[in-house]
């Protein structure tokens, strides 16, 4: 099964039948996911926080639980957004129960902390009754006790083992609707895990690479080691774990996609470099562009190159491409020389051939479901 335009062949897997835009696997396009750093009780930082990763394009928000202060907060939360919001459990199964009766389109919990088989049973018909999923998460940094007494530290084996436990108790309750995660700081760990798993249960998997680090360190280690499974077909949904403000994270997770040919939104800016043979500020250009455009949505790939070397073959593939060159730099629309253009309208104008192209493209969009919707 191969995902938009790019050679991958995505792993099967089934499809995660969750609330609202919540599916997973299957066919589903790759999703995106962050989660809030507020206080839950502080239902107006939260709710401005979930409106500024939904302003990023974020497909999903998880939201810590961890008290029955947190699930009143949770539930006034869930009234006032549209995205699908998961919520996030350990230990508590009532805050579980409460969450799922508040309208969360999944649950982070591990059965494995919840308690009893009775609480287990518990949560899961909640979950039954509210048609959502769990999401296992397994970290390898709280394996259990006596799996690190067997293996002496984490491991990928040990992570998949406690997976494995996790399954059987959800299968102790015929309850097949989850998805998983195996996450370690470390790349090779979090790789591994993951590739053992893949082969022994079809369910969606959700990767990520924990405690990765700040924003440009993290950035590194989760592109390295998302952009590894992913390229071979394992992946359904991604959360790049950062020390940073959480709308980074959807903006990597994106790009990691887009890099991919997995995911097309927003813009999709090729540039250079930049060198002596620049005949604009390249940098400057480009960093100023991507704050301009960051509200567009609609898929739109953009050449930004400094010279006349590598320029004209770049801007020609681009739907929008821009060639450094004296004393005028040469704009392309769909590989076709367009207009020159001077440096010091050189930001404005390109902004504007790119608004228009999309709005082109918008309008080409809604003329084509026209079109279908009445045939």
């Amino acid at each position: 099964m191969c995902s938009e335009d790019s050679q991958i062949v995505r792993r099967e897997s089934r499809t995660d039948h969750g609330r609202e835009r919540c599916r997973l696997g299957g066919d589903a396009p790759i999703s995106v996911q962050s989660m809030t750093n507020t206080e839950t009780c502080d239902v107006d930082a939260t709710l401005k926080q979930i409106q500024r990763l939904v302003t990023a394009g974020v497909d999903i928000v998880r939201v810590s639980v961890p008290s029955m202060d947190a699930a009143a907060a949770f539930k006034e939360i869930r009234s006032k957004v549209n995205v699908p919001l998961v919520a996030d459990i350990h230990f508590h199964y009532k805050r579980a129960i409460e969450a799922a009766e508040a309208g969360a389109a999944c649950l982070r919990i591990n059965p494995g902390n919840i308690g009893s088989p009775d609480r287990v049973r518990a949560v899961v018909s909640a979950c039954k009754d509210q048609g959502i999923p769990i999401r296992i998460g397994v970290n390898a940094g709280s394996l259990g006790k006596d799996l690190m007494r067997k293996y002496k530290e984490p491991n990928a084996t040990a992570m998949v083992e406690s997976a494995m436990r996790n399954i059987e108790m959800l299968d102790a309750e015929n309850f097949d609707q989850f998805k998983l995660s195996l996450k370690a700081s470390d790349i090779f760990m979090t790789i591994e895990a993951y590739r053992q798993l893949a082969t022994q249960i079809d369910q969606p998997l959700h990767l990520g690479i924990t405690e990765a680090g700040g924003l440009r360190s993290g950035t590194v280690k989760s592109a390295i080691g998302l952009g590894a499974l992913l390229m071979e077909g394992i992946g359904d949904t991604i959360r790049i774990s950062l020390a940073a403000d959480p709308v980074e994270e959807v903006k990597v997770g994106f790009d990691i996609l887009k890099s991919l040919g997995l995911r097309h939104k927003g813009v999709n800016l090729v540039a250079c470099p930049s060198c002596s043979r620049q005949n604009f500020d390249v940098i400057s250009v480009v960093n100023e562009l991507e704050s301009r455009l960051e509200d567009i949505t609609t898929p739109i790939d953009v050449a930004v190159i400094g010279c006349i070397v590598n320029g004209p073959g770049e801007a020609k593939v681009a739907e929008i491409g821009l060639t450094g060159a004296s004393p005028n730099n040469l704009a392309y629309v769909e590989g076709v020389p367009s207009r020159k253009i001077q440096n010091a309208t050189l930001v404005d104008d390109l902004e504007a051939m790119v608004r228009a192209r999309v709005a082109e493209k918008i309008a080409a969009e809604a003329d084509e479901n026209l079109q279908l919707t009445s045939s």
